[in-house]
């Protein structure tokens, strides 16, 4: 199946700061690609400069990034305009702050079909409307006139989500969508994207750092770290099977009912991820990691576990 996302070799660097160091990964259509990872990781930068979001400062490069064949790198900004929010769209990781509080949610909203698809407004409202019916928001109508201030936290989610799909993108990016929110809210965001997906057939990279969203959610993960990709399978493999030892605290972090007693204490990982900058060589984990040698310090090899499973370190699969 050809892939719609494909990131291969991604760079991005702040200064001297390098934020991600040859990230690569994609997304086929309907499937869920979790990226997971620590604050810190790079999550949210690979998906701002897939987007060509990046903060000013920050530069890309990438041996290949392209949406269903197109070359981002080499689009202008008029076309990366017409592609964001259209074809491919993103729910940005704070609701909080994400909607412009000058404007009511159903100018926002309406703005984005008016734009790409040249809808008049009475069909902009009426399609927003039943987004936000389709997300679970009551009262759509009342809702579309209403500030951002007046909506709580996961309501602006919801409306975040209705937005992005106004267009009917084949590509969604979801950067930590339950970040903040309840945990009976968290569940309903996921059961309603995992609906708006089989209903759409759309891709979708969720960035997450948690593990339990993963397991219920995603197709394959790639795991971050210090801005490298250090292990990718399908889900079922990485946890039945992880190799790289930060996937392996990872999931040592994660309480497993009738696994773990309540007077056990639960793994850590000692430390907190690393900044890169120019020059860095061999392992980013190895100051945190029980099993670092000198050897570390080194040009880390990628190992392969079969065709959909690898990662990055010196240990022997």
């Amino acid at each position: 199946m050809t892939a719609l996302l494909e990131v291969e070799r991604l760079q991005v660097r702040f200064g001297a700061t390098a934020a991600v160091r040859g990230a690569s990964l994609s997304v086929a259509p309907g499937e869920t690609h979790c990226l997971v990872g620590e604050s810190g990781c790079g999550k949210s930068v690979t998906a701002l400069a897939v987007m060509n979001l990046l903060a000013r400062g920050g530069g890309r490069q990438a041996e290949r990034l392209a949406f269903e064949g197109e070359d981002l790198l080499k689009l202008s900004e008029r076309g990366m305009a017409r592609l964001r929010g259209n074809a491919m769209a993103m729910i940005f990781q704070e609701p909080m702050t994400s909607l412009n509080p000058a404007y009511t949610v159903g100018s926002q909203m309406t703005e984005v079909l008016r734009r790409h698809k040249g809808a008049s407004q009475r069909v902009a409202i009426d399609r927003a409307a039943d987004l936000l019916a389709r997300v679970g928001i009551t009262a759509p109508g009342l809702r579309l006139g209403q500030f951002p201030h007046q909506l709580s936290g996961g309501l602006r989610q919801r409306v975040m989500i209705a937005m992005a799909l106004m267009c009917e993108p084949r590509l969604l990016i979801a950067d930590e969508p339950t970040t903040a929110l309840d945990v009976t809210v968290q569940a309903q965001i996921l059961r309603l994207l995992a609906g708006l997906q089989r209903d759409l057939g759309l891709g979708l990279l969720l960035i997450t750092h948690d593990l339990g969203v993963v397991a219920r959610v995603a197709t394959r993960v790639s795991v971050m770290y210090a801005g490298e990709v250090v292990e990718r399978a399908p889900t079922a493999e990485l946890f039945a099977n992880p190799r790289h030892p930060y996937t392996q605290g990872l999931l040592r972090c994660v309480p497993v009912p009738g696994k773990i007693r309540r007077d056990q204490p639960l793994g850590a990982i000692r430390g907190t991820v690393p900044r890169i900058g120019a020059g860095f060589a061999g392992c980013a984990f190895r100051e945190r990691c029980d099993f670092a040698d000198e050897t570390c310090q080194r040009t880390i090899p990628r190992r392969s576990m079969g065709a959909a499973h690898d990662y990055l370190c010196r240990l022997p699969a």
